[in-house]
């Protein structure tokens, strides 16, 4: 059974939009409106004792009848998608975006372990019309990955595509690639460098290289979460890992 939720109470003047569900790690939480929730270290939803997650990192709130996520952290940032990967924004420290899709995946990294969870509306404020799929959208993500480019970033998101719920995980080091590839360290990074500079030329954000020219490890953290959250990459591509680093 979901747990119910106790946050600080909110004024609402509108019609109510429904309560909210959010499933981290098979925890569910049911968010009502008129409530606010908070999502960090230290907060209504605890998601982990990892430092480099702050104590209020995202806060839940239902506000004029619709539903609103809010990056109150300072220096994390979250990819949001809607469930079908179709739109994706980037909520950068103090920012706030509806959540006007029946479903809503969340994810962010924070030190080596990136996190993902899920909210479900139970009256969205948006429908989609029609369901978008893989092959629906096939040419153009064949054209926009060559088959190494397509290897690099399944093994860089592995962890992710290979779990089987919301919830935290790892993600590999650069020597962790290398070592599955069969690739010298320093080759892994410079195709890493590619793929972000590719991504950032089609207005991704959080992948432009530091002032040095290099790319860091948020940069290669956020080209997973925006490449699963795109669904540029899925476990569909695992088979393919498989038989290369054989």
């Amino acid at each position: 059974m979901p747990q119910e939720a106790q946050p600080a109470t909110i004024n609402a003047e509108t019609a109510s939009p429904g309560a909210l569900l959010l499933d981290f790690g098979g925890r569910v939480d049911r968010i009502q409106p008129g409530t606010a929730f908070t999502i960090g270290r230290t907060a209504d939803l605890s998601i982990d004792e990892n430092p480099y997650i702050h104590r209020r990192f995202l806060e839940v709130a239902e506000r004029d009848g619709i539903w609103w996520l809010t990056n109150v952290g300072s220096a994390l940032a979250a990819s949001v998608t809607s469930a079908d990967g179709m739109a994706q924004s980037w909520l950068s420290p103090g920012a706030t975006m509806p959540l006007v899709f029946s479903a809503t995946t969340v994810l962010f990294t924070a030190g080596s372990t990136t996190y993902e969870f899920s909210l479900t509306a139970q009256q969205p404020f948006y429908q989609m019309s029609t369901s978008w799929t893989s092959g629906a959208d096939a040419r153009t993500v064949a054209e926009l990955l060559s088959p190494m480019q397509r290897i690099l970033l399944t093994s860089l998101a592995e962890p992710l595509l290979r779990r089987r719920a919301e919830g935290s995980v790892p993600l590999p080091s650069t020597e962790q690639v290398a070592t599955r590839l069969g690739w010298a360290v320093e080759k892994v990074e410079r195709r890493v460098g590619a793929l972000c500079d590719k991504f950032a030329r089609l207005g991704i954000s959080g992948l432009e290289r530091s002032g040095a020219g290099e790319i860091l490890s948020s940069q290669r953290s956020r080209l997973v979460e925006h490449a699963v959250g795109a669904r540029i990459v899925t476990a569909d591509d695992l088979p393919l890992l498989d038989a290369f680093a054989v």
